[in-house]
């Protein structure tokens, strides 16, 4: 059960929203390995970090990415989204030639869902199953 100091307070809102996305490279190539894949774990937490968001888990498999985040009120889904894919495409791609040969890193599409306090705990437990393989 969510204890009462797992909600946040912004302004005159007190609230918990957290999203649970799933994407996928272009192709769904697998190509978030090793290196790779350490970089995106960086950039994400440092958009994590300037937005104010907290990344409660991450999981970057070679093929999808899992990513459990809390967000304020203001941000939408589709916004957070963007944020990641946009800013790690741009990085990976500049700093990772061979990621060029796809026409973009990440396909237009996701899933996204919201958890409550039940399925927090569920989506994290999933998440860190390592049935998702190693990088």
């Amino acid at each position: 059960m969510l204890q009462q100091e797992n909600y946040k307070t912004n302004n005159h809102v007190k609230f918990l929203i957290n999203y649970h996305f799933v994407f996928i490279p272009k192709r769904r190539k697998k190509v978030l390995r090793g290196d790779i894949a350490t970089r995106v774990r960086q950039i994400f937490a440092e958009l994590a970090i300037e937005k104010e968001w907290d990344i409660l888990a991450l999981e970057v498999a070679p093929d999808h990415v899992h990513l459990f985040i809390s967000v304020k009120p203001t941000d939408t889904p589709h916004l957070v989204i963007k944020a990641f894919k946009g800013r790690s495409s741009f990085y990976l791609r500049k700093e990772f030639p061979e990621l060029l040969k796809l026409p973009s890193l990440w396909t237009s599409s996701y899933f996204v869902s919201t958890a409550g306090n039940v399925s927090s705990e569920a989506i994290r437990k999933y998440i860190d199953d390592p049935h998702h393989g190693t990088n």
